[in-house]
């Protein structure tokens, strides 16, 4: 089965480049890609997409305000927002919007692979210095994302290996290359990090991790 990706991104070099890499990897398909939101509505019901790849700076209705439309009227749908701006107040902004993922547009083919997976799975996906930026956002405005005291989550010594490179934005298959194992045995490790940190998915654990200097 396919993942359908649609892409809203006002850039035409970005567009081709995103539909060359979704077309050319087995399990994806780029199902629709516009330079601007005006016939959204349209669009998505004729596309039926899984994910769409959103950008925040577009002419006519912005990323943000077409991310808060479309998952209000299809809530299957996840977004994820990809931008070149590194920035607290828009990544605030767009998980509020109802967004399941931030990515930067340099980041990597295969990131960008492993984050549409990870949203279509049901989890989010954060690059991780967007993830320190947000954190920072947050504790500046106050918001507690999780309990800020010591606490020992029994983690293992190549468990905390790997919640590291989680943090550091590392692919699994980067990390199990790295660490001489296999994909499947860096995702089992991965899945008992969820469950020792009370965490659903990767955004979280790295928050977690990062708020409570764990990795």
């Amino acid at each position: 089965m396919e993942i359908k990706v649609a892409i809203f991104e006002d850039s035409k070099l970005i567009r081709d480049a995103l539909q060359a890499i979704l077309n050319g990897t087995p399990g994806f398909t780029c199902t629709g890609a516009f330079n601007n939101g005006r016939f959204w509505q349209d669009d998505m019901h004729r596309i039926k997409p899984d994910v769409v790849l959103m950008d925040i700076e577009m002419p006519g209705l912005d990323g943000i305000a077409l991310t808060r439309n479309i998952t209000a009227n299809f809530t299957n749908v996840k977004v994820l927002i990809q931008t070149v701006f590194n920035d607290s107040g828009k990544i605030f902004d767009a998980l509020c919007a109802g967004a399941s993922g931030y990515i930067l547009k340099n980041d990597s083919p295969s990131k960008y692979i492993e984050a549409i997976t990870e949203v279509y799975n049901g989890g989010s996906f954060m690059n991780a210095s967007v993830a320190k930026k947000a954190l920072s956002f947050f504790t500046q405005k106050n918001i507690v994302l999780v309990s800020p005291e010591g606490t020992d989550y029994g983690l293992t010594e190549r468990e905390k290996e790997i919640l590291k490179e989680l943090t550091e934005g590392q692919p699994l298959k980067n990390v199990a290359a790295k660490l001489f194992i296999s994909l499947e045995t860096v995702r089992t490790h991965v899945k008992h990090v969820y469950n020792k940190l009370h965490v659903a998915n990767r955004t979280e654990a790295v928050m977690k991790a990062i708020q409570q200097g764990i990795a």
